[in-house]
């Protein structure tokens, strides 16, 4: 069988396969189906530093080739998920987690960071500046290559653990931010978030959710986001994580030779919460079928 390790930020992983934050609780949840053991790691619930209840509902929507999600980083809170959630999840995950932090201001994001960096369960803190759900924080700190520098040197000052930008496709220029992310001190950086959609309901002639827009993430942004990865990838020296619109073992396979070290699963947890499990199984089928051996060799294939 292929060999499918990869090192990311200097952590060995026994695969790429992450399930993305937001789409995988504090992880226990889906340890009641099976051994999430088995992945690579997993990346929790976007975490501030308040408890937050997030946005009014209905605040998710399917739509054709995805779905719309506005829930708007609803978390218990740093302290709560240091003092609750890890203790919790530690049971059943003796692997390093990813850490998903964002914020609502510079100070929020260092205050979280620095307290989720003291986590021995931590292996990488993935600071989300691409939230397109919340008003005044999120994204607003991702759409220029000044601000999203400014956070990452901010959490970099406080924090030991590899730092990993997470960074948004609603943009004009990915690449530039992704470099001025690398310039401030990024271990990584992981793209693409969802992209900014609407839908309408014919009959009440009002939006979808509630939030009027959302997220919209699923099969149809693939292209997308394999797209700003090749892009990223190319341009910077640090490791990238794929994510968006994922949802086999081909796909993880695509996103690597586009230049992704991991690859993070999103939506398709959503849909079928053992979608990760099953990608992980079927990478070696679709290692053989394409004659990949080891899959640290693909990273980057396609120049």
């Amino acid at each position: 069988m292929g060999k499918l390790s990869v090192n990311l930020c200097g952590i060995e992983l026994d695969n790429p396969v992450i399930p993305a934050s937001g789409t995988f609780g504090f992880g226990y949840e889906f340890a009641e189906l099976y051994d999430i053991n088995v992945l690579g790691t997993f990346s929790f619930k976007g975490t501030t530093k308040d408890r937050r209840f997030g946005n009014p509902t209905p605040r998710i929507a399917e739509c054709s080739m995805g779905m719309i999600n506005a829930v708007g980083l609803q978390n218990p809170g740093v302290d709560a998920v240091i003092a609750e959630e890890l203790p919790r999840l530690a049971k059943c995950f003796d692997k390093k987690v990813m850490a998903n932090v964002s914020g609502f201001s510079i100070e929020d994001y260092a205050y979280t960071c620095e307290k989720i960096d003291k986590c021995d369960q931590v292996g990488w803190i993935e600071v989300n500046v691409s939230c397109p759900n919340v008003h005044g924080g999120g994204m607003s700190f991702g759409t220029s290559p000044e601000a999203a520098a400014e956070v990452t040197r901010a959490v970099k000052s406080v924090t030991t653990k590899p730092i990993i930008i997470k960074l948004s496709p609603n943009v004009t220029d990915i690449v530039a931010i992704a470099k001025a992310c690398e310039e401030a001190g990024a271990d990584g950086i992981s793209l693409i978030n969802t992209l900014l959609g609407m839908r309408i309901d014919l009959k009440k002639k009002a939006p979808v959710i509630a939030n009027k827009m959302g997220g919209f993430s699923g099969p149809a942004i693939f292209p997308v986001a394999v797209r700003m990865v090749y892009q990223v990838s190319h341009a910077v020296d640090i490791p990238v994580i794929g994510m968006g619109g994922v949802s086999s073992a081909e796909d993880v396979i695509e996103m690597m030779m586009a230049g992704a070290t991991a690859v993070e699963v999103g939506a398709a947890n959503l849909v079928d919460p053992y979608a990760c499990r099953d990608i992980i199984a079927d990478l070696p089928h679709a290692m053989e079928k394409y004659g990949i051996e080891n899959l640290s060799d693909i990273i980057g294939a396609v120049k």
